[in-house]
């Protein structure tokens, strides 16, 4: 009787994630939030208002303050060369030019190199840039630079499409506008083929990048 071999596991690769922003002053917070609203003509003690402080720190604690992860890849043991895509990940963020919140989805792929991404830490690096003051242009960017630099895949992009409240409550108010952007590593950049494959799978026009 033949007996098989015992196959090894497989080896994962684990990359702990941290980052790097300083925590929220909450008091100092809530006192800005109290005098915003007397600037604004509102009574802070009031029995409506007063727990608003409070209420306003907190929600932009949690929205500016990403979560760690473990970012965990596995060998490409089967050589699988072909577009890996996330389509429509959630994505939230605050303008920094007037700290209204923008949202949409972000449309995430790569072509593997080595090593293929657990698919849930896509959306994990994701929020980990969109959970800050940001511009769309930037969050994408750093998105598709983050994943060519510690994924070292042979190609990466990144498409982002939301709506600016800042664009959509207040000057034109252009209710219902997307603002598109994307940014390109490696073969998705280069080879024109492959480029037009991603934007094709994304829904995306290659030429609104």
């Amino acid at each position: 009787m033949t007996v098989d071999p015992v196959r090894e596991p497989v080896p994962l690769r684990h990359l702990g994630v941290v980052h790097d922003r300083e925590a929220v002053d909450l008091q100092a917070a809530e006192r800005a939030v109290a005098d915003l609203l007397q600037a604004l003509g509102k009574d802070p003690a009031s029995e409506h208002l007063g727990d608003t402080p409070r209420r306003v720190a907190q929600a932009y604690a949690e929205m500016l303050q990403p979560r760690d992860f473990r970012l965990t890849t596995f060998p490409n043991d089967e050589g699988y060369d072909e577009l890996v895509l996330a389509k429509s990940i959630p994505v939230q963020s605050l303008c920094e030019h007037h700290l209204l919140p923008f949202r949409g989805v972000a449309h995430v792929g790569y072509l593997p190199g080595e090593r293929i991404l657990g698919l849930s830490k896509l959306a994990r690096v994701v929020e980990m840039f969109a959970r800050d003051l940001q511009v769309q242009e930037r969050l994408t960017k750093q998105v598709a630079d983050w994943l060519q630099e510690h994924l070292e895949p042979q190609g990466v992009g990144v498409v982002i499409e939301a709506e600016h409240l800042c664009m959509s409550l207040r000057g034109v108010r252009a209710t219902g506008a997307l603002t598109v952007t994307s940014s390109l590593h490696g073969l998705l950049r280069e080879e024109p083929k492959t480029r037009q494959e991603f934007f094709a799978l994304t829904g995306v026009s290659a030429g609104r990048s």
